[in-house]
């Protein structure tokens, strides 16, 4: 599998809305999809207003493996970028507000 960040441009309208799809992407991840996706984490973005947007990193056996999930899970694609490589400086903070 490769690592792919996601970009979802205001996805969403609110935080409850993006929990609903948050569900969704893990159950058709887990449940459907286990050998092609894996969701590792997502960063939400404020858009203004109460929109907001995620980019996500997965690993996935291809981007329309992808496509597929989102399109399965009712999720926007905005962009599939592949990373390169990781270089890690500090670790994720335990906690962050959106």
């Amino acid at each position: 599998m490769n690592t792919y960040v996601i970009l979802r441009r205001s996805g969403w309208r609110s935080p409850e809305e993006l929990q609903e799809a948050a569900g969704r992407s893990k159950k058709v991840g887990d449940e459907e999809m286990s050998d092609d996706i894996r969701w590792i984490r997502s960063y939400v973005l404020e858009e203004g207003g109460s929109s907001v947007g995620t980019v996500c990193i997965y690993q996935a056996s291809s981007p329309e493996a992808i496509s597929e999930h989102a399109s399965r899970a009712d999720l926007p694609v905005d962009e599939i970028i592949p990373v390169a490589d990781t270089v890690v400086v500090r670790p994720d903070p335990e906690t962050a507000a959106a």
